[in-house]
């Protein structure tokens, strides 16, 4: 078994794709996926489905590492916006050097703070400095270090 990809909905997939390209300096894998038809509607439930995006490799994880897909459909549903502790899947997360440095330029490129950064000791673990923020779209980031 290996774990494969997450998935982003996004209310425009081109947008979204820059900015992981620029600020967690992913790379897109080809190729993009147009895709439509009765087998994709029957695949997802979703009636009439049609989607358009590109697979992101994560930094990190090497060539045959996960990717994170990011998609739009021809018809998006609206949800409610993204928290924190919101039940089902809350966030995506970077390691980085510098986490104020990290969410300045999450925030120069369009996204915004959730949280303030913090830094603590926890057994086990190290010192851990992290900070949650959000993509252009809402989607929730956390920005960590340990030393």
């Amino acid at each position: 078994m290996k774990y494969k990809h997450t998935n982003i909905i996004a209310k425009d997939w081109r947008a979204l794709v820059r900015f992981y390209e620029e600020v967690f300096e992913c790379v897109q894998v080809p190729p993009e996926r147009h895709m439509a038809g009765e087998w994709l509607s029957r695949g997802t439930g979703v009636p009439g489905a049609a989607i358009d995006g590109v697979h992101l490799r994560l930094p990190g994880g090497g060539e045959a590492g996960p990717t994170l897909e990011i998609f739009q459909y021809a018809r998006n549903e609206s949800g409610p916006a993204p928290a924190a502790n919101r039940e089902g899947f809350s966030h995506i997360a970077f390691e980085v050097d510098d986490v104020a440095a990290a969410l300045q330029t999450v925030i120069a490129h369009g996204g915004r703070a959730v949280g303030a950064v913090v830094s603590r000791t926890v057994e086990g673990v190290g010192r851990l400095t992290f900070v949650y923020a959000a993509d252009p779209e809402g989607n929730i980031l956390e920005l960590q270090s340990r030393k």
